[in-house]
């Protein structure tokens, strides 16, 4: 188990970081769940509103996103 702790809160919103490995809609996701770190990174479970699945992603993937600056 590893010590480091997660970065994102469930309910904060984040954004992909793109890679050409990964089909990922492009734009906003919020965080549903907080994963156990895969070799001693944290996971998380995210959502997009474009998207029916939610995807499994390690946390230097993602980019915290200013929620007072989007609006739903």
């Amino acid at each position: 188990m590893s010590d480091r702790h997660h970065r994102f809160k469930i309910g904060q919103h984040v954004e992909i970081i793109p890679t050409t490995l990964r089909a990922a809609a492009k734009g906003r996701y919020a965080i549903v769940r907080l994963l156990p770190a895969d070799a001693g990174e944290p996971r998380y479970c995210i959502k997009s509103v474009a998207e029916k699945h939610e995807r499994i992603v390690p946390e230097h993937d993602l980019v915290a996103l200013q929620d007072a600056a989007l609006s739903d």
